[in-house]
This record gives C-alpha cells, structure tokens and sequence, in this order.
C-alpha cells in the first residue's frame, strides 16, 4: 500500500503552523497550539483515529484562540486531503457515536470530495481550558471544508469539556473507518469513478 502522508505549512498574519500527518499511524501525536485544552484534543483526536500526527502552531493568541483553532483545522484538513490522494479503496462512508460520561457525540462523514458542514445541539458552558467551546464545532467544519468532507455532527450532555472530547473523539473514530483500505476494492467507492 502506498503510504499515506502530508506535511503541510501554513503562515498568515495570524498564525504560523506546521502539520504533518500519517493516516495509517499508530495514534502517536505531538501537538503544541499554545491552547491546553486544544491540544488534549488533537492528542486525542490522533489517539482514538490512529493517525501519527504533529501540529506545531504559533498564533495570536494574545486576540483569542479563534485563529489558531480555525487555522490548524484548515491546516489538518488540507494535509488529510494531500494523504488521502485519489481516495482509491477507501470505505468512504462511516458513522460513530461515541459517549463520554453524560456526553454523547454522534458523528457521520463522507469522504466525498464535496465539503458540507452540519451540526446539532450546543456546549453546555462556552469555554473550557482556554478553548472556546464553539471553536469545537467551527474547527469541525473548517476541516470538513478543507479535507473535502461530507460531515454531520452533534453533541448531548450537561458538560462543555466531556461534549467536545465526546466530539472529537467521534470524528477520529469515523475518520479512521472512512479512510480505512477495503481490500476488494481497486477504484474509488463512486460510480463516477471519482472522489
């Protein structure tokens, strides 16, 4: 199997970030965005989808975190992109729920080459650790945007740090399945014949 793996750079006036990524990892990650929690989440996001990840970002923090958020997700879902190539073999389709405490996240993705964003429910406190909760759903859809994904997500529960983990942790788990080779497949899950 060909190897799949991005290294992409991204330097505005407002951040400056590094991102590589191996679809095919073992869940590896060093992240450093100056955000506490974000970082717990990408560590997170890398464990439970198996992607080797490292995210070096240097933002404008002094402002507030919606930059370094946005922007490590453009970041990230530009180098899932570049991984993905062609997107030959891949599932394509796939769905988790996952539940955290009282928290459950439910997540559904296309990897379809066509970006939608879609997201139900709300965070039930508006920071934790220095992260806009917010920043959680809109770090979702500049993924989605910028991997080409199709994606539905929502959140339940009673608190904003168990909603957003629940959150990213369901966006690994069905990243991972949607990416995952199908070995009887030889093109891409299309009766276009692109992705």
């Amino acid at each position: 199997m060909t190897e799949r793996t991005a290294a992409v750079t991204r330097e505005t006036a407002e951040t400056a970030i590094e991102v590589t990524l191996d679809v095919d990892g073992d869940g590896d990650a060093t992240v450093d965005t100056g955000i506490g929690f974000f970082d717990h989440m990408l560590e997170s996001f890398a464990t439970h989808g198996l992607f080797d990840l490292t995210v070096q970002c240097d933002g404008d923090l002094e402002i507030d975190d919606h930059h370094t958020v946005e922007d490590v997700a453009i970041t990230l879902g530009e180098a899932f992109s570049e991984a993905l190539g062609d997107k030959r073999g891949i599932r394509r389709f796939a769905d988790r729920k996952v539940p955290l405490d009282e928290a459950v996240a439910s997540v559904v993705v296309d990897v379809s080459g066509r970006p939608y964003f879609a997201f139900d429910g709300a965070f039930s406190q508006g920071e934790v650790g220095g992260m806009t909760s917010h920043m959680a759903q809109h770090f979702c859809r500049s993924l989605a945007t910028n991997a080409g994904l199709t994606l539905h997500a929502g959140v339940d529960g009673e608190n904003a740090h168990h909603e957003v983990e629940a959150l990213f942790k369901g966006l690994a788990r069905a990243l991972d399945d949607a990416t995952r080779i199908d070995e009887r497949r030889t093109d891409v899950a299309s009766t276009k014949g692109e992705l």
